[in-house]
């Protein structure tokens, strides 16, 4: 007999009477309600590109305005640019096309013209804590031009350089570079134009800002290289203190192997004499410490020849037929022998103001050690140079003297 609770039970149970028309059905599981957050996010996304967009279209119009009105501060000399590009993503903004001339005066060509200027965050500086800019200037060109007339003279006096380039930039520049840039002395007024010029300029200025807070006071390197009229070598090396308030700084220069021919306007126009051939090496170094200058000048000539009977004599001014044959024989006597060669030393001291006094007893007395006792030898004289990390490679003439295919006998 089965006990009637249990009956009940088993009546109760839908499944057990077989009425399933009773069951309950099973809830279905609540659809998901979107995210909002996610909607938040993309109206964000999208207020970003839109601002990102009209950012890279407003800035090169705006930026070209203020590069302008920044160069024409200046009352000697006007600027004048072409086209900005922006690039937001690599802290970056490029100039191009820019040109700063003298205002006054008639001179054919501009103080500084470049192709592009690019400014932009040093992000390798990063890694010392430190928000610095760079500048990278692509094919530059420097034009000085002499002449007796003032207002046709451009010397780049007065152009406010560092404090343009400070205000082209809102950070600390730290570092600067020069690609294939060009320097040109000229005189347009002389019986023959005068260009004497550098190609090829590459140089690099770094750590301007000391960002490795360097213990050297030197903590700023400058290097350039360049070729003489397309056909020389010249080295630039400078150490110099970016802070302090008077020049100080260690610099060296070297150029090697110039065919002396290719000064002939030059030395025609100041000198009233031509070379018939030679070669010129060129060593300057100076050293500087709060605005006091002291250094040398050691010009050398090697199998060189100025005087040429059969060339000058059919000159038709008779003084510089005399002054031709002077300094060719003064030159002539006056050199190394063994070395066929003509030269000296030229101390000279200087200070920040501008003015420079040369020795010229020394100078004489150079040229006669260099004649008669020991040939110099386009090399750095001091040690300090080589303290300060600044040496040049051992020069080879042999290499120079034959790849012009210049005539040495």
């Amino acid at each position: 007999m089965v006990p009637n609770g249990f009956e009940m039970k088993k009546h109760n149970h839908p499944e057990a009477s077989g009425d399933t028309d009773n069951l309950a059905p099973k809830e279905k599981p609540m659809a998901k309600k979107p995210r909002h957050w996610l909607r938040g996010i993309g109206f964000v996304l999208l207020v970003v590109i839109a601002l990102f967009t009209a950012a890279r279209l407003l800035l090169p119009s705006e930026l070209r305005k203020y590069v302008n009105r920044t160069l024409d501060r200046n009352q000697l000399y006007e600027g004048r640019i072409g086209d900005v590009q922006v690039h937001l993503l690599r802290g970056s903004y490029s100039i191009h096309d820019v040109k700063i001339s003298q205002r006054t005066g008639n001179v054919p060509v501009p103080l500084l013209a470049a192709k592009r200027v690019d400014f932009s965050v040093q992000w390798n500086a990063l890694v010392h804590g430190r928000i610095v800019g760079q500048f990278v200037m692509q094919e530059p060109e420097l034009n000085f031009v002499a002449s007796s007339d003032q207002n046709e003279a451009q010397t780049g006096a007065g152009a406010p350089w560092l404090q343009v380039i400070r205000d082209l930039f809102p950070f600390k520049i730290n570092s600067a570079i020069i690609k294939e840039g060009s320097v040109h002395f000229r005189a347009f007024k002389s019986d023959k134009p005068v260009d004497v010029y550098l190609s090829h300029v590459n140089a690099a200025i770094d750590n301007l800002s000391n960002i490795r807070d360097e213990t050297n006071p030197l903590a700023t390197k400058v290097q350039a290289s360049a070729v003489a009229m397309d056909q020389a070598r010249l080295d630039y090396k400078m150490t110099l203190d970016p802070f302090s308030y008077r020049p100080t700084f260690h610099m060296a220069v070297r150029l090697l192997g110039l065919d002396v021919t290719k000064l002939n306007d030059l030395a025609l126009t100041y000198g009233k004499f031509d070379f018939k051939r030679g070669w010129f090496d060129l060593v300057i170094e100076s050293d500087s410490k709060e605005g006091q200058i002291a250094g040398y000048v050691k010009p050398l000539f090697r199998n060189l020849k100025i005087f040429s009977l059969k060339e000058d004599i059919s000159e038709d001014n008779v003084l510089q037929f005399f002054w031709q044959a002077l300094v060719g024989g003064l030159t002539s006597a006056l050199k190394n022998f063994p070395r066929d060669q003509f030269g000296t030393l030229i101390p000279f001291t200087a200070d920040a103001s501008g003015s420079t006094n040369t020795e010229i007893l020394a100078t004489i007395g150079n040229i006669l050690r260099n004649a008669f006792v020991r040939a110099y030898l386009p090399r750095l004289e001091t040690t300090e140079a080589e303290d300060q990390g600044l040496t040049f490679e051992a020069p080879s003439f042999t290499e120079e003297l034959t790849s012009t295919g210049v005539e040495t006998q």
